[in-house]
């Protein structure tokens, strides 16, 4: 983790940003007390297959109860 002053940001934003870009947390001070963190955003998320989902739908087993008393069973269930 990196400790910056807000000046040091403002005038060198890019490298900051490439730094946390790599991995590298910054912490950005005001007065010497933390004020934000700057960090790389997570890796995305792939997209979902919408065939390979219904194909999987399609082989699953029908639910003949409905879902309201599937719930209010379960519920019921686990107060025991």
């Amino acid at each position: 983790m990196t400790w910056v002053d807000e000046a040091a940001v403002a005038t060198r934003l890019s490298e900051f940003v490439e730094r946390a870009a790599a991995g590298e947390t910054i912490c950005i001070l005001r007065r010497g007390k933390p004020l934000a963190k700057l960090t790389a955003i997570g890796p995305t998320r792939k997209p979902v297959d919408l065939e390979a989902l219904r194909a999987l739908a399609k082989t699953m087993p029908r639910q003949e109860e409905p879902s309201r008393k599937f719930m209010r069973r379960m519920r019921n269930e686990a107060r025991c």
